[in-house]
């Protein structure tokens, strides 16, 4: 009874294994697809920074699910306990980094407020300056939520970067999507205009669309937090089931 036992939990655990490790196998091709593609599409993901980091998420993602899937199914079905105590603390390693990212942001969230990165904003946003790590990141956050400052235009009013463009009362990236430098929309955006900026903040902004998928991400959460919890109770029976 007890060998039909754990050769059903052997089996459970090398399928469930195989899938993990064709999820893998699927976005570590899309990864390195999106990279190496001739046809013109990395062009595309390097001109747009949340894409460009996002292949590389993808990446990462994909390598570690990649060899967490191949440890389980081959520590399962060969019965190695050497490659099933590398799952293990594979899985372990990364529950704790969740727990551990949770924690964090619990004990700073005093750090997420809109008076915060409004403070952050006014004392280091430079505008042009894509070698800055802040900059280069609110130029994209303004960009892809169609928003400027974190709570409206009025943000950059006596910031750093109204110091280093006296001439321009917003950046580029608060402009509406149809501007393009020398373009006379673009120079009445920057100079002041209503009309050709995005006059939202991007605090509401960012907050409106992740309120969408909230309870779904939330979802999420638990079910990848509960698998993992499974994997390792099985990883460890396992364990001490073979000789």
């Amino acid at each position: 009874m007890e060998g039909d036992c754990l050769s059903c939990m052997k089996y459970l655990m090398f399928i469930f294994n195989f899938f993990i490790f064709l999820g893998g196998s699927f976005l570590l091709g899309v990864g390195v697809w999106v990279l190496v593609d001739p046809m013109g599409f990395r062009e595309i993901v390097a001109a747009n920074p949340v894409l460009f980091t996002g292949v590389y998420v993808i990446l990462a993602m994909g390598s570690m699910l990649f060899l967490l899937g191949f440890l389980g199914c081959c520590g399962a079905i060969r019965e190695n306990k050497c490659l099933l105590m590398f799952f293990f603390m594979l899985i372990l390693f990364i529950f704790l980094a969740e727990l551990a990212a949770a924690i964090l942001a619990f004990l700073f969230r005093e750090h997420l407020t809109r008076e915060y990165f409004s403070r952050e904003l006014k004392r280091h946003y430079q505008g042009h300056n894509n070698t800055d790590v802040l900059t280069s990141t609110w130029n994209a956050i303004m960009t892809t939520f169609d928003c400027c400052g974190v709570s409206g235009p009025e943000d950059f009013d006596e910031s750093l970067f109204r110091l280093l463009s006296p001439t321009k009362m917003v950046p580029e990236a608060c402009c509406q999507g149809n501007s393009y430098p020398g373009d006379v929309s673009m120079e009445q955006c920057v100079s002041g205009s209503m009309v050709f900026r995005h006059n939202k903040g991007c605090y509401s902004a960012v907050v409106d669309y992740f309120e969408m998928y909230i309870y779904t991400a939330g979802a999420l959460a638990i079910v990848v937090l509960t698998i993992e919890l499974f994997a390792m109770v099985f990883a460890m029976c396992l364990f001490r089931g073979i000789q």
